[in-house]
């Protein structure tokens, strides 16, 4: 199997190509743009839920660390799950302008955060849980989003 690391980057790709065909179909119209926004929601939130409930739980539990990474990246899942919610509630009122004015910023948000679980938590978690790996990754693969 696959590290920790590749795993959740190649996630992190998926998700980045599902947000490029959402803000192609959205310059068309917000309407074509409304089933793309919801499976784009729902692979993020699906991602979100690996990293809190599974990698992260291992990772605080590993190191004891809860106030560290794990803790600043749930902030800013927090701050992306509100503006995904934002980008759902554009498309219900059409208001394209608002749209991409959200969207842009969680492109923004979205690719720091990236960065920064990959180049850094990504890797500690490797670091800490290389042994656990094949587990934690088979728990995320089988994780049903709540």
């Amino acid at each position: 199997m696959s590290s920790i690391k590749e795993y959740l980057t190649n996630d992190h790709r998926k998700c980045d190509t599902i947000f490029a065909q959402m803000e192609e179909k959205a310059s068309n119209s917000l309407a074509d743009a409304k089933e793309v926004t919801q499976a784009f929601v729902n692979d993020m939130e699906r991602h979100f839920q690996m990293e809190e409930r599974v990698m992260f739980a291992e990772f605080e539990a590993k190191t004891g660390m809860t106030q560290g990474p794990t803790a600043v990246m749930r902030q800013e899942h927090t701050q992306m799950r509100n503006l995904m919610a934002q980008l759902l509630e554009a498309i219900e009122n059409n208001d394209k302008e608002k749209f991409f004015g959200l969207s842009e910023t969680l492109m923004i948000l979205l690719q720091q955060h990236n960065m920064k679980e990959e180049q850094m938590l990504y890797t500690m978690a490797q670091q800490h849980l290389s042994a656990e790996a094949d587990r934690i990754i088979e728990m995320m693969d089988s994780l049903i989003v709540e």
